[in-house]
Parts: C-alpha cells; structure tokens; sequence
C-alpha cells in the first residue's frame, strides 16, 4: 500500500484549492479517486480498508469544497 504517496497527494490537492485554482485540484482529485479504488480492489487487511475509507471520506470533503454541494432533486 502507497498511503504516503496518497498523503502527499491529498496535500496538493489542498494547495490547489487553496491557490483557487480548482480545474487543477479536481483533476488531481479524480487521479486520485482512481488509485484508491485501485488499492480498496486490492486490499485484504481490514485496517488497510479503514485506511482507504478514511481517504474516501476526505476525498468525498475536497469534492464539495471544489465543486460545491450538489443540489438535490426537489431541492
């Protein structure tokens, strides 16, 4: 597992939003988006799972941050 590598792109996904620069730090969130499903298809440890869960999350924040709340059908 390369969760050092996926800490260090998280922070520069958090650089770039803070630069405003948000075509950029969404692109960067997708690539990364991609390896964690990649390392959750993968994984077999449960606390790697609790791991890649924890990214999930963070990454699920950093999306609406970027793109804003979706606005719900009735809403």
């Amino acid at each position: 597992m390369k969760f050092e590598d996926l800490k260090v792109s998280v922070q520069e996904i958090i650089d770039l939003i803070a630069a405003k620069q948000d075509r950029e730090a969404n692109n960067k969130l997708l690539e990364v988006n991609e390896t964690l499903d990649e390392m959750l298809d993968h994984a077999e440890e449960d606390e790697d799972l609790r791991e890649i869960s924890r990214y999930q999350v963070l990454l699920n924040q950093l999306h609406v941050k970027i793109n804003g709340e979706e606005q719900v059908d009735g809403e």
